[in-house]
């Protein structure tokens, strides 16, 4: 699934990239720039600005309009618009920063390019795969945090399925 994200959603486009969706985030363009760019390149526009959304819906574009507040409720709306899965798989998931694909790699190859003490400590390592980003992730100490996120987010999803379970 391939989104382009307006300024109001740059945290989003990050939770996205790591669920493995192809999030394209513009925070620098005027409105009429974003629905030329999420038209010809057959994105879904996802937005929190009412007047643009209104906008691409009468120009004929996809897009949805993103009313929660935090993360957990965006990531629910959105999972259940698109079918997303709320889990993150590192074979799919993409750089948070720049969205290109990431790769596990091996740990000696990364010994001089991270500290002494996380090489000791974890084994897993990925790269993103765009050679001007290069940036190396691991499931580090904010993992835990990434996953309540999510689980966060899968509640309020589950609760919207199952009224009477919430």
């Amino acid at each position: 699934m391939r989104f382009l994200l307006d300024g109001m959603l740059g945290k989003l486009s990050r939770w996205l990239r790591m669920l493995g969706c192809d999030a394209s985030y513009q925070n620098d363009r005027a409105d009429n720039e974003l629905l030329s760019t999420a038209k010809s390149n057959s994105l879904i526009l996802l937005t929190a600005d009412e007047e643009l959304y209104r906008t691409a819906t009468f120009r004929g574009i996809q897009s949805f309009l993103v009313r929660g507040k935090t993360e957990p409720e965006r990531l629910a709306e959105l999972a259940e618009r698109f079918k997303l899965k709320l889990e993150i798989d590192t074979t799919k998931s993409r750089c948070p920063t720049c969205g290109y694909p990431i790769k596990e790699t091996t740990k000696e190859s990364l010994e001089k390019l991270i500290p002494a003490a996380t090489f000791k400590v974890y084994n897993t390592f990925w790269v993103c795969t765009n050679r001007n980003c290069a940036k190396i992730y691991w499931q580090g100490s904010h993992w835990k945090k990434i996953e309540q996120t999510l689980e966060a987010a899968k509640k309020i999803l589950d609760s919207k399925s199952n009224p009477a379970s919430g």
